[in-house]
């Protein structure tokens, strides 16, 4: 019998969840309990508030990472935009740091489990490091968001890399599912969910398989190290204040998960600015620092308190410095530093 676990954290989104939900149920009403469906949770059996007006919604169990089947997790519902508690970012970022991504970690390390995701589900994965150099797909709104975690964005409905599977808009739940049931349980079970429904999936569904499609030109831009220089491209003299940046800075990001310390060194020499950050034990150099404008942006590849690659721009004036984070959707977060004599 095949096993299908969905998963709900608090601030799910109802439609990510219940639309694979009645799929499911459905393959299981038609193959004569070929499968089964349950509702899970991280921590066990307890009613699970959505993000669509605190609707709760009872989860039978807990999520078991290596029982072979399918394991699905949806997005979060709320606000789009701000840093306030209710809104998408902040409940990803929450959900990042309950047990659950070490559980899906564990699921995708399981030879027979497929790990399956719909809308802003690929991000609670993506923050959590495990999706780095993996083909995937999200709602379009995260698609840089999920670029900076280090997964290959795929603008598909539904891609398709093995034990991950992984679905784009709130709607796609239905067509993750469906495709799931023809992969798991053959096309036949698929068409006539279809039919019942009166909804036909939608989309190629992506695989890194086949034949490449030849690159179109300018495609993708070449990746070049980018030196200090002003908006014609010459290199910055000291006259104009590159070395404002030079120094040893105790630096705070105010993040929506806590405020972080970090010790930022830059220095310039042959008109190019170099820099390192250091967070714990944590040690990462700058990459394409670059002075626009009198500000300096760099960018950043973290692992704690998630995965991401952040972009920061930032101001000096005297020993102060100050600038934001920013990485896809997520709020901006605020630096503020004084340069170490």
């Amino acid at each position: 019998m095949l096993s299908v676990q969905i998963v709900l954290f608090d601030g799910f989104d109802l439609l990510d969840a219940l639309a694979p939900y009645e799929v499911f149920c459905a393959a299981e009403m038609i193959t004569n309990n070929a499968l089964s469906v349950a509702l899970v949770t991280a921590e066990g059996p307890r009613p699970v508030p959505s993000g669509t007006k605190g609707l709760k919604i009872e989860a039978g169990g807990r999520l078991d990472p290596e029982r072979p089947g399918l394991i699905i997790v949806p997005g979060a519902s709320g606000p789009i935009e701000g840093d306030g508690p209710d809104s998408v970012p902040s409940l990803l970022g929450r959900t990042v740091h309950t047990a659950l991504p070490g559980m899906l970690g564990k699921a995708l390390e399981q030879k027979d489990v497929i790990v399956a995701t719909v809308c802003g589900g690929s991000l609670i994965l993506a923050m959590a490091g495990l999706l780095e150099g993996r083909p995937a797909v999200t709602n379009h709104l995260g698609m840089d968001l999920l670029g900076a975690t280090g997964a290959v964005p795929i603008p598909a409905r539904v891609v398709d890399d093995g034990n991950l599977v992984t679905g784009g808009g709130v709607t796609s739940g239905l067509d993750v599912a469906l495709y799931l049931v023809e992969r798991e349980l053959g096309p036949r079970i698929s068409y006539e969910i279809e039919q019942l429904f009166e909804y036909e999936r939608r989309g190629t569904v992506w695989q890194a398989t086949g034949m490449a499609p030849i690159p179109k030109t300018g495609r993708e831009p070449q990746k070049t190290e980018k030196v200090a220089e002003n908006q014609d491209g010459a290199p910055v003299s000291k006259s104009q204040h590159v070395f404002a940046f030079d120094g040893n800075w105790d630096t705070t990001i105010a993040t929506p998960v806590g405020k972080l310390p970090v010790r930022l060194f830059i220095a310039t020499y042959n008109g190019v600015v170099h820099g390192k950050a250091v967070q714990g034990d944590e040690t990462v150099d700058f990459l394409n620092p670059a002075l626009v404008d009198g500000k300096l942006t760099w960018l950043l590849k973290i692992s704690k308190p998630m995965r991401l690659n952040l972009k920061f721009e930032v101001a000096v004036e005297g020993d102060h410095l100050t600038g934001v984070a920013k990485a896809g959707m997520l709020p901006a977060s605020k630096l503020t530093g004084r340069r170490i004599p």
